[in-house]
Order: C-alpha cells, then sequence, then structure tokens
C-alpha cells in the first residue's frame, strides 16, 4: 500500500488546468454542498473563488468553532542541529551554505527546554537539519529520552527515516512527525534538492505511508509555498491527506503552508502568494476537511497571524528560534530562515485571549491517551 500509484495517475498539468478552469458556478457549488469533494476543493483554491472570500472565511470560522472550540494550541520548535547533508536551494542549512555548524548535547537540550518551560510551553517541536551520521537515529532517540520527561508532547521534524527507525522512537516519546514534501513537482523538487538523500523523490513521497505503518500518533503534511504554482501543489497535499485519512484512520493529520522566507543563499520564490491568496487555501482546507488540525507559524506577520487565528487555524508557534541553542545556548547562531513575528508567547496569549480563545500549551496528555488504551 503507497500513495505513489495514486501520484503517479494525477497528471501536474492536467490538474493545473483543471483548478483555473473552474467558474463561479463551481465555487457556489462547493460552497453549498454539505460533503465537499477534491473537485470542490479545485474551485475553493481557483482564482474563481476569490470574490467569494468573505463567505468561505465566515464558514470556515464556523466550522472551526464547532470541531475545535475556542481552544487555540500554542507550540515552539527546539531546533537541535543545523548540520544537513542535503544541498537545498532555499534553506539556510543548505551543504552549500559555508556556516558554522552546531549540534546541541544533552545538557544544551535541557538548557534550552527550561527556556520553554518557563514560558509555559508542554508541547515542543524538535527540528534537526538531515545528516544520518550526526543525528541519526541513535541522537534523536537520545533526544527523546533527553526531553520527554519535561514535555508532555514531543514532534519533530527531521529527515524521512525507515518504518523501523520510528517503530523504535515511538516508544521514546514520539507523538508526532512532521515531513512536507516541499513541492509535489517531480522536476522542480530535483531542481530545488540537487545533491543529498533528500534528492530522492520517492523516499520522501512515501514518507508518511512508513509513518502511518508504525502507527504513529499524528503526522503534518505541507509545501513549501513559492517553489512552484501553489494552487496544483496544495491540491496534491490534499490529495496525498485524502488517501492518508483513508488507509491510516487511527492517526491524526495536520496542514502547514509555509511561505518562502528570508535565508542565507535563499533563491527567490518561483510563484508570489498575496495574504489575500494564503486566506483562501486556509479556508478552503478547513471546507474541504473539518477535521484536520491547521497551524500557523512565525513565519507570518503579526497583522496576518492577528487576523487570520478565527479562519481555520488551531495551531499556532510564539517566540520562535530557528536556529540550534537559539534561546540561550547559542542565540547567535545562524538562523534556518527568518522569523516574520517576534512577538513573545506571553503576548501571543494574551492577543489569543483578547479574540475570545483559550491557549492550550500542550497537544494532548500521554497519560490520558495511556489509559484510554
Amino acid at each position: 500500500m503507497s500513495f505513489q500509484p495514486i501520484f503517479e495517475a494525477h497528471s501536474w498539468d492536467e490538474i493545473k488546468a483543471s483548478i483555473y478552469a473552474k467558474t463561479a458556478e463551481d465555487v457556489v457549488r462547493a460552497l453549498r454542498t454539505p460533503q465537499r469533494t477534491l473537485e470542490d476543493f479545485k474551485a475553493l483554491i481557483a482564482p474563481a473563488a476569490e470574490p467569494y472570500l468573505e463567505q468561505m472565511a465566515q464558514l470556515s470560522h464556523q466550522l472551526t468553532r464547532q470541531r475545535f472550540g475556542n481552544t487555540v494550541q500554542l507550540y515552539a520548535p527546539l531546533y537541535l542541529s543545523n548540520e544537513c547533508q542535503n544541498i537545498c536551494t532555499y534553506c539556510g542549512f543548505s551543504l552549500d551554505n559555508k556556516i558554522r555548524r552546531r549540534t546541541l548535547s544533552s545538557v544544551e537540550m535541557l538548557q534550552e527546554a527550561a527556556v520553554l518551560k518557563d514560558w509555559g510551553y508542554d508541547h515542543v517541536l524538535l527540528v534537526t537539519g538531515e545528516a544520518n551520521q550526526t543525528v541519526g537515529v541513535d541522537y534523536l532517540e537520545k533526544a527523546l529520552r533527553t526531553l520527554r520527561p519535561h514535555f508532555a508532547h514531543l514532534s519533530m521534524e527531521v529527515q524521512p527515516l525507515d518504518q523501523a527507525d520510528y517503530e523504535r522512537l515511538i516508544p521514546e516519546g514520539l507523538n508526532t512527525v512532521l515531513v512536507y514534501q516541499e513541492t509535489y513537482h517531480r522536476a522542480d523538487y530535483k531542481k530545488h534538492h540537487p545533491k543529498g538523500k533528500k534528492s530522492n523523490f520517492n523516499y520522501r513521497l512515501d514518507t508518511p505511508d512508513r509513518l502511518g505503518r508504525a502507527g504513529i500518533h499524528k503526522m503534518g503534511l505541507g509545501v513549501l509555498i513559492g517553489l512552484e504554482d501553489w494552487r496544483t501543489d496544495c491540491f496534491f497535499t490534499a490529495l496525498h491527506l485524502d488517501y492518508l485519512e483513508r488507509t491510516y484512520w487511527q492517526t491524526k493529520y495536520s496542514l502547514s503552508f509555509p511561505r518562502l522566507r528570508p535565508a542565507e543563499g535563499l533563491l527567490q520564490p518561483k510563484v508570489e502568494m498575496s495574504d489575500r491568496e494564503l486566506v483562501q487555501l486556509i479556508c478552503a482546507y478547513r471546507l474541504l476537511n473539518e477535521e484536520v488540525e491547521l497551524s500557523i507559524s512565525t513565519r507570518e506577520s503579526p497583522v496576518f497571524r492577528d487576523h487570520v487565528v478565527k479562519l481555520g487555524i488551531t495551531s499556532i508557534s510564539a517566540g520562535s528560534k530557528t536556529n540550534p541553542g537559539g534561546y540561550v545556548v547559542a542565540p547567535e547562531s545562524l538562523e534556518q530562515f527568518e522569523i516574520s513575528d517576534e512577538r513573545s508567547p506571553a503576548e501571543i496569549a494574551a492577543m489569543l485571549r483578547r479574540q475570545g480563545y483559550e491557549p492550550v500549551w500542550k497537544d494532548w496528555d500521554a497519560t490520558l491517551t495511556a489509559l484510554a488504551r
């Protein structure tokens, strides 16, 4: 069982043409139907849907409140290493960038974690570059063991691993894995990943299947907006999500929509996405899927995040540092990318409360899950 046959059965050019051919009538039909399909999603992300954005936003807000109530989860990344053996045209950690590399020790991990705990976090996202020799499975296992006593929820955004590796890490406290395809355009994927294990498109595409077979609690999907036509890329993300939910129905899912941000050696976006278009995408995802979690990061501006939080967002980062040791150990080390919203977690929590939301500092309680099992 794999997503690859479904992916190969869909032509990028045909999907793109189909999206841009959608009409106002298709959009109205998609808005009126209670059970939306991937064809409806095409209409909702099409240029034809732009005049209907206010209606989409209202529906998205209603559906999100019905399913998730008035809570928004806060999370922060904890960058463990900027070591990387891949060349990626858009990333500050790319192998061809002549930067000082750093990988945190267990003591340094705990120093960074203490800052996040002091801010109130009980949910942390562990991030590394992709370097098997330096930050391979042994290092990740040690990191999970080191941090598990201090957090209720541990997520991870690292190199794709084999199924056996995930099965090894889940008992150590790994709850969630984020793995972004970056782009589903095979040729452009190769152009942006010319060297390293990440250049293997199919291995990355199969990662969610390996996670599902390993029994992960939750996985996150997404593309890097700016590498290719965002509408077509996001259709393939929705197609992938649809397959995964039907195949690994016990797993929870989240989506992110990062736009390219400045970084050392970074290319300019091939496709610019406006704030209005990002709102359209967020609402379209919510109208397609009432259950999926939608996350917005500090890549986006304070003004945008303040306004979009009511339109379908269930998770938001705050106080983020995108460099290893960035909170206290080595604040001068190179960032993976520049953040836009530099407000503290307390300021973000206050913003959420002003809008009638309850900030939640962890994802779920491992003790309750163990009792349920």
